[in-house]
């Protein structure tokens, strides 16, 4: 008489992963980028101390390509 086995299904075949992220794991890094980006596009906000004048006509350059 054969001996029956239980074997238990792949994780894979299942459904696949659930993975649940609390709400601050999207939204704070989305917060930064958003802050980021308005601080390159509007430089004059930036307030940088002793800034160097090619830096300052890059982001300008930037800026005017970005608003076309």
């Amino acid at each position: 008489m054969p001996v029956r086995t239980h074997t238990r299904p792949h994780p894979a075949t299942t459904g696949g992963v659930d993975i649940r992220l609390p709400w601050w794991a999207l939204a704070l890094p989305a917060l930064a980028f958003a802050v980021l980006l308005a601080l390159i596009l509007n430089p004059s906000d930036a307030h940088a101390a002793g800034t160097d004048p090619a830096i300052t006509q890059l982001l300008e350059r930037a800026q005017r390509l970005l608003a076309r």
